[in-house]
């Protein structure tokens, strides 16, 4: 009776550091997945800036027409919204099954 007891408690235990275990792992992942959002979104708008700034110098330079900000970063913050929002679901995406496939394989153990 003893060594049933013992044994529960030890599986008990071991599920619960497999729990403790696999909460970080997700929380890792999500994170991951919110520095490349951040990253991806403000590598867009940068890279709209910078060619904006070259626009408008040209304008000014040639005498054309004011370019006007707002006609070049919101179509960048839209576009780069998107683009960040698409791989960190992709990041999530592949880390939760990642998990799914290590929690099933270590099942099977």
């Amino acid at each position: 009776m003893i060594d049933m007891a013992s044994a529960s408690r030890e599986r008990l235990a071991a599920m619960r550091r497999s729990w403790a275990t696999t909460r970080v792992a997700i929380g890792l992942w999500i994170l991951w997945a919110i520095v490349v959002w951040n990253v991806i979104f403000d590598r867009v708008i940068v890279v709209a800036g910078r060619t904006y700034l070259k626009a408008a110098a040209t304008a000014a330079d040639s005498g054309g027409p004011y370019a006007r900000i707002d006609d070049w970063m919101r179509p960048a913050a839209i576009r780069g919204a998107w683009l960040a929002s698409a791989a960190s679901a992709l990041i999530v995406l592949i880390g939760f099954c990642a998990l799914r496939l290590a929690g099933a394989r270590g099942a099977r153990r």
